[in-house]
């Protein structure tokens, strides 16, 4: 066995978890090889680099071994080498804290977690919003005495 469909080994090497999502991840342009998508059929030996685009990051596998069937977890290293950019994974921890944020509509409503992970991120004493309560509405001018009372 000399080459095999790549979207035979992204499923057996379990990149994706079912091979139709291999497939239609093909057919979207979201797998490539030497920056040109590739297609379901297109066949991968062993020294191919193939990046697979899962937003947010990409990952970069190099093919170190060739299989047709789905292997256990612990012997997927025999078959492909991990070689993404450690800046991808920085990117990856990022949109896991923005997370919270900004939610992608039709998520559904917040966690308790996330609640309470939102309300320590916007309280009031952090940014500072209880100091508009020594705003004087009929002097509106912001003076350096202002400045020294809150600062005390």
């Amino acid at each position: 066995m000399n080459e095999v469909r790549i979207d035979k080994w992204l499923w057996a090497t379990r990149v994706f978890k079912t091979r139709s999502l291999a497939t239609n991840q093909c057919k979207l342009g979201r797998v490539t090889m030497g920056g040109q998508n590739v297609k379901p059929c297109h066949l991968v030996k062993v020294g191919d680099v193939i990046e697979v685009k899962k937003p947010p990051i990409t990952f970069t596998f190099e093919v170190v071994g060739l299989l047709q069937n789905r292997v256990g977890a612990k012997l997927v290293p025999n078959y492909l080498k991990n070689i993404t950019a450690p800046d991808q994974y920085h990117l990856l921890e990022m949109a896991r804290i923005n997370g919270f944020i900004n939610r992608q509509k039709g998520t559904g409503r917040p966690t308790k977690k996330e609640g309470r992970e939102m309300k320590e991120f916007t309280d009031e004493a952090f940014f500072g919003f209880d100091d508009w309560d020594d705003w004087d509405e009929e002097n509106p001018i912001w003076t350096p005495e202002d400045e020294e009372r809150l600062n005390s």
